[in-house]
């Protein structure tokens, strides 16, 4: 199994296998004064410079994908109404097949709907040109670029949603790729996440963020300048709330304190604002993520939802400025799939998280994503885990009403059953972290010695209860294991002590009994339900800025 992960492996001295290191920091701070690094010389020209101050035109766009969610939200709506009356318009969409240009291993689908959403800045195309400086005016519009990219996760069951901004200059791995133009593999390197779309194109882009994260992306949806007006335009406007008055010529904003409700020219002005509040591109992507709560309200709105011929004309003229995967496009199923999950959303399972960041090392004008708690976000999301664990009743026990445990009420022992050396104690670390009372960790030797294929979930046959504390267990371990009765012999049993949860290994209620995870070679990763404060302090939900004023 092709690992996707960047989870870090923690040395054990109570386990006697081989480590896996962690690899090193892959992502970077924002270049507010140094321009990217220039693509092979088959590629599109390098952007310019940019400035604390913003750039005409390079600045503006990355709205650009927070408003894409929400004209996916719209156009998807009316499925739920009249699709067939709106069916031409549909046609309008622009459709690119980038999946066969993606040549590096792609993770498993996992049941869940994981869209990406990138603002293109390109400056080709009626509309858009007059953003940019003269070299907007050039035959090719000086390429395209994206200054936004958002991974949208909606859950299995498509009644939770969080949209993931990634840092446009956070610097990355960028994994080899089809050149966009001349379609020949270039090699892998470190760049800004960006430049991944400068020059391979949203294949690339996918592929970037699949080995990056581990997620699978099923779809994706671009959206140009015109899109981001029409869009605000159709829908009537955006109404927003500023604390202080703006009068901003770079961004061509005059604005009073309070409320105001923004046509598309005026949300574009608004959404690349930079001469107000404290000036950070962290506050900016905040004001933008409450745009789009907006938005998406707005979006799934009942007016506009069961307006017929509203939601035809505005499909009809957004569709121009928007380019999808086939499978999307022309899915009317996943569609309407869409369509309800976003209403049921905007009750409040919306949310919105930006990448865990710090300055770069080696240049504190760009970033890289702060581990492991990027890792456990990416992992959240892989695994899809807020949900409370809730124990099912085995079969030994049908008989026995349902039983509700939570983590820290399941006493755990951690085996390694493998050859690599401390997997114990990593597992035991991801686990404590989600809340689980790990006791112990150790060995297990299987059979003539060989690593255990597949992990195992062990406990006493003599407890009753002991069947719901394993089933428990197993609804968090990927792949999920089948608890079996019959615990097995540990070699060199020691006590665990915690050194990354804030949980007092060895606690919990007297009595309760000790469940074994024996972890074999098919192990992927432990669900992860409770996430770092960096992530929470980063994240904020749909439902809850109504009034908010920034």
């Amino acid at each position: 199994m092709t690992d996707y992960r960047s989870v870090p492996v923690v040395d054990s001295t109570q386990d006697r296998r081989t480590a896996v290191t962690q690899p090193g920091s892959r992502m970077a701070r924002r270049a507010a004064a140094a321009a990217p690094p220039p693509p092979p010389p088959e590629d599109l020209p390098p952007r310019g410079h940019r400035s604390g101050g913003g750039q005409n035109g390079q600045t503006k766009m990355r709205v650009l994908a927070w408003v894409s969610i929400g004209l996916t939200t719209v156009m998807v709506g009316g499925t739920l109404t009249a699709y067939t009356a709106y069916r031409d318009a549909f046609g309008n969409i622009n459709q690119e097949d980038a999946k066969k240009d993606i040549i590096n291993p792609r993770p498993p689908d996992t049941g869940a709907l994981n869209v990406l959403l990138v603002g293109s800045d390109t400056r080709a195309g009626a509309g858009n040109a007059r953003y940019g400086q003269q070299l907007a005016r050039t035959a090719d519009a000086g390429g395209k670029r994206t200054d936004t990219i958002i991974l949208m996760h909606i859950s299995p069951n498509r009644d939770k949603a969080r949209l993931i901004s990634f840092p446009r200059d956070s610097m990355v791995q960028i994994p080899r790729c089809k050149n966009e133009t001349t379609k020949q593999e270039m090699p892998p390197r470190r760049d800004m996440i960006n430049s991944a779309y400068n020059t391979g194109g949203i294949a690339c882009t996918m592929s970037t963020i699949e080995t990056l994260t581990g997620i699978r992306i099923n779809h994706f949806v671009e959206v140009d300048f015109s899109g981001f007006k029409n869009i605000v335009d159709a829908l009537g406007g955006i109404e927003i709330c500023l604390k202080s008055g703006v009068n901003d010529k770079a961004s061509k904003l005059v604005l009073p304190p309070g409320k105001s409700l923004l046509n598309g020219e005026k949300a574009l002005g608004y959404v690349r604002l930079r001469k107000y509040g404290d000036g950070s591109d962290i506050q900016r992507i905040k004001r933008q993520q409450i745009f789009l709560s907006k938005v998406v309200a707005k979006a799934t709105s009942t007016d506009l939802l069961t307006d017929v011929g509203r939601l035809r004309e505005f499909i009809s003229a957004a569709g121009q400025s928007v380019t999808m995967d086939p499978e999307l496009a022309n899915d009317t199923e996943q569609l309407i799939q869409i369509a309800l999950s976003a209403r049921e959303m905007t009750a409040g399972g919306v949310k919105f998280t930006t990448v865990p960041w710090g300055p770069d090392p080696e240049d504190p004008n760009r970033v890289v994503w702060k581990q492991p708690d990027a890792n456990e976000l990416f992992t959240s999301i892989r695994t899809d885990t807020e949900v409370t664990v809730t124990a099912q009743p085995s079969a030994s026990a049908s008989a026995r009403p349902k039983v509700t445990l939570k983590p820290e009420q399941v006493k755990v022992q951690v085996l390694n059953g493998t050859k690599t050396v401390g997997k114990a104690r990593e597992v035991a670390d991801e686990l404590a972290k989600q809340g689980f009372n790990v006791v112990g960790v150790g060995n297990y030797e299987a059979t003539g010695g060989a690593s255990l294929a597949k992990s195992e979930i062990r406990y006493a046959k003599s407890i009753d209860t002991a069947p719901d504390y394993a089933d428990a267990l197993a609804g968090s371990v990927l792949p999920k294991p089948q608890p079996a009765a019959g615990k097995v012999k540990a070699v060199g049993a020691q006590p665990y002590t915690s050194t990354t949860a804030a949980v007092t290994a060895g606690a919990g209620t007297k009595g309760t009994p000790i469940v074994q995870l024996v972890v074999g070679e098919d192990f992927d990763s432990v669900k992860v339900t409770k996430l770092p404060d960096s992530v929470n302090k980063d994240t904020i939900t749909a439902s809850e800025q109504k009034n908010v004023c920034t």
